[in-house]
């Protein structure tokens, strides 16, 4: 079972400091075992000037048992899957230990941005070129932060009005824009799916 007790108090450590390390973490509706937590790109790097929200789900057993996290925002990165957003970080499962909370498994999650290990990929191409095309890889990860990580109201504004002049509500619109990381295409094949 979740310890519910300990999480609300980990939220509260989050809440304290947002200035200082840029980390959120809010429920999902009201379900303390489904989280989003967000972090900014680190400076200095390719995802830098980006805010990456990651879906947090606590397993029966947390503190004991990690947190599963995954990227919902779309990055490109040799130890995320630019499919799926999975993230291979060892604390993330067999170096985990109760000590460890959500905030500093978000900053682990921060400093892999930092600091790649493409020898231990997650994302086997993403990892290839990272290796023998290093300015090909900054450049895709620099446009990937650009177009998924950085969402300018402006740019959100007139992907809603496109997709509601095609005949959908602007509250199916938002939502579906959401869901797909502010991803229009993916936001449009959604909409006409449902």
């Amino acid at each position: 079972m979740v310890d519910f007790a300990r999480v609300q108090k980990e939220l509260q450590e989050c809440s304290r400091d947002i200035e200082a390390s840029g980390i959120t973490v809010s429920p999902k509706a009201d379900n303390l075992a489904r989280l989003i937590g967000s972090i900014p790109g680190p400076i200095g790097t390719p995802y830098e000037g980006g805010t990456f929200q990651i879906d947090i789900s606590l397993p029966d057993g947390y503190p004991f048992a990690p947190p599963k996290m995954r990227f919902a925002t779309k990055v490109w990165h040799p130890n995320i899957s630019s499919q799926s957003g999975a993230i291979c970080l060892d604390i993330l499962k067999d170096q985990w230990s109760p000590a460890l909370t959500l905030k500093t498994a978000l900053l682990s999650v921060q400093a892999l941005l930092s600091a790649p290990e493409p020898d231990d990929p997650q994302d086997a191409v993403v990892a290839k070129q990272y290796l023998r095309e290093y300015q090909t890889f900054v450049a895709t990860a620099r446009y990937w932060t650009e177009t998924f990580a950085k969402a300018s109201s402006l740019g959100v504004e007139e992907k809603v009005q496109k997709l509601v002049e095609m005949g959908f509500t602007d509250v199916l619109v938002r939502s579906a824009l959401e869901a797909t990381g502010g991803d229009e295409n993916l936001a449009l094949e959604k909409l006409r799916s449902s």
